[in-house]
């Protein structure tokens, strides 16, 4: 028999005096929100001009739609989140093939997938704004949720052994194992690379914004096309304008979206003694409403009932009878030998079509200027690790600093390197400094937050009462770093790192070619070949470069970072 546990539910719906405050920002929220999303939809025909102006009264309008498009990104990356993530952590076989395709979905550069996919769009929305739309979001989807399915599957991949056996004595089907222990277990990780997401969409808001088609192209409003306005333009007021405006949407992402799911994940952490709990303004005024406490009651209460008629539990669903080890031996050799044929045909197939359009010499060129810009990648992901780790550790094991280091961090990792264009052109022309090192920073600049993104989220996970432990057993310097806080964020810290590499090589397409007004500086490197290509609309040279670059990733994660990855797995979980 099935229980369903109903909330405690009052007929009467008079508000009190919180409601008089909340209920109008909802409503006015919502009518906001539905006003933007309207001026997505609007006629448009392919060649029509979108005038973009830099007059800064226009940007709480351009605000708008930039933070529709990245909602609409964000959402779609939570429904890819929950299933990629769970087949490839719960299903071996599938594992074996989404992992691997994971690694070059997050490598691929976001002109890349822009290149290829916004005819598709445009051609499913003919005379309407929305196909255009539709590009800019996917393309915003794909810099969000690569990084958010890693944290899910590591989560997936690291649940403690006695969870999994109280799971299985309260005799859990998957469906309500997966609501009730799994994603509670993942949610604090998630949350905090949830937060990192949305910040590496604001990196690459500029290039999402800015659709080719063919010879014509289109900026969309928003941020990001103003930035872009403005850099061409050289017009640094607004430029200051765009950062201000930055900021203000990304603080109150974090006040009323962020800050209270962080308040709200933190009764899943695995801990025995109560530790101080973050705090949301937000949740707190929810909380203290009537009516719409009322409203949220039936819609948990649907929540709950949805949970609870999922699939059959244990007890009531036949049990499976279990294959043959000879049998399972077989379907692994079929599986695996199908692998490796679609594998060999594939590359077979692009070994055909690459010395046929380039010839081998210009593969062994980007091969080259892959080497070049990987060796960028090591270094710098090597002094972020020295600098972040350490400091996200402090930051995350006082609950009080990372509320206030919070919105500062997503601020700094959403800050595209657009608007650092002027300073580091400026800066290399005046000074005559070698670009091939100058223009480094600028690619670590975007992804090195999320090393420590995922680090201050495996610290603030520590349970308090291991910390307690430790500071009785008087653990401390080196050794307590070595014993107890390595171990315990290493998992963490290798999907922040591996997010951070990725993120990497992608913002070299960015950040390895700068230009400020008729200024242009580039540096030696696979990011600068991708860039140039694009820039002239060749197709070959960009696919040959995206393919390079996709190699370099999983090559780097297979030889790498999943070693890494199975060791956080085999020793450092939280049992």
């Amino acid at each position: 028999m099935r229980v369903i546990v109903v909330p405690a539910w009052s007929a009467n719906l008079t508000p009190n005096r919180w409601d008089l405050v909340a209920l109008p920002a909802v409503l006015g929220l919502v009518a906001l929100l539905a006003y933007g999303a309207n001026q997505m939809a609007v006629p448009f025909v392919l060649g029509d001009p979108i005038e973009i102006t830099l007059d800064p009264t226009y940007l709480p309008y351009y605000a708008l739609r930039t933070t529709l498009r990245m909602g609409a990104a964000l959402i779609w990356s939570f429904v890819f989140t929950l299933v990629y993530a769970t087949l490839a952590a719960k299903n071996r076989r599938a594992g074996l093939v989404l992992v691997p395709i994971l690694d070059v979905l997050q490598s691929v550069p976001i002109l890349g997938y822009i290149s290829f996919t916004v005819t598709g769009f445009v051609a499913m929305f003919p005379g309407s704004l929305l196909g255009v739309e539709m590009a800019a979001i996917f393309a915003i989807f794909t810099s969000q949720a690569w990084n958010m399915t890693f944290s899910l599957y590591q989560a997936l991949r690291t649940l403690p052994s006695d969870l999994v056996e109280a799971a299985t004595l309260f005799r859990l089907s998957g469906w309500q194992k997966f609501w009730r222990l799994e994603l509670p277990f993942a949610a604090p990780g998630l949350i905090w690379n949830t937060m990192m997401s949305v910040s590496g969409g604001w990196f690459f808001v500029v290039a999402s914004e800015a659709i080719t088609v063919g010879e014509k192209k289109m900026t969309l409003p928003g941020i990001g096309s103003y930035v872009a306005l403005a850099i061409e333009q050289r017009n640094l007021g607004a430029v200051g304008w765009a950062v201000l405006a930055m900021f203000i949407v990304i603080l109150l992402y974090d006040q009323l979206l962020f800050r209270p799911m962080v308040a709200w994940a933190d009764k899943f952490k695995v801990e025995q003694s109560p530790g101080i709990a973050p705090r949301s303004w937000v949740r707190q005024l929810f909380q203290r409403t009537h009516l719409l406490r009322q409203v949220s009651f039936a819609v948990g209460w649907l929540l709950r009932l949805a949970f609870a008629l999922g699939p059959a539990t244990r007890a009531t669903a036949k049990p499976r009878r279990p294959r043959p080890p000879i049998v399972e031996t077989w379907i692994d050799r079929v599986y695996y030998a199908t692998l490796v044929i679609a594998a060999l045909a594939a590359a077979a197939w692009m070994l055909n079509g690459i010395e046929t359009a380039l010839g081998w010499a210009e593969v062994g060129h980007v091969a080259v200027l892959g080497l070049i810009t990987g060796v960028r990648v090591v270094v710098l992901i090597a002094l972020a690790t020295l600098v972040w780790v350490p400091a996200g550790v402090y930051i995350g094991l006082r609950p009080r600093l990372t509320e206030r280091v919070q919105p500062l961090v997503q601020f700094l990792a959403a800050f595209p390197a657009n608007l650092l264009f002027p300073v580091a052109v400026v800066g290399i022309v005046s000074f005559h400094l070698d670009p091939n090192i100058w223009l480094s920073p600028l690619m670590i600049f975007g992804s090195m937050w999320y090393v420590l993104f995922n680090v201050v989220a495996g610290a603030s996970a520590f349970p308090s009462d291991l910390k307690d432990a430790a500071a009785n057993l008087g653990l401390s310097g080196w050794q307590w770093w070595r014993r107890v806080m390595l171990p315990a964020i290493f998992p963490y810290f290798v999907t922040g790192a591996i997010t951070a590499s990725g993120g990497s090589w992608n913002a070299s397409v960015v950040a390895e070619s700068v230009s400020w007004g008729d200024t242009s500086i580039a540096a030696v490197g696979l990011g600068a070949y991708i860039a140039e290509w694009t820039e002239k609309g060749e197709y070959a040279r960009i696919a040959l470069g995206v393919g390079m670059l996709s190699l370099f990733v999983v090559a780097f994660n297979r030889l790498f970072w999943r070693p890494l990855y199975a060791l956080a797995e085999r020793r450092y979980r939280m049992d």
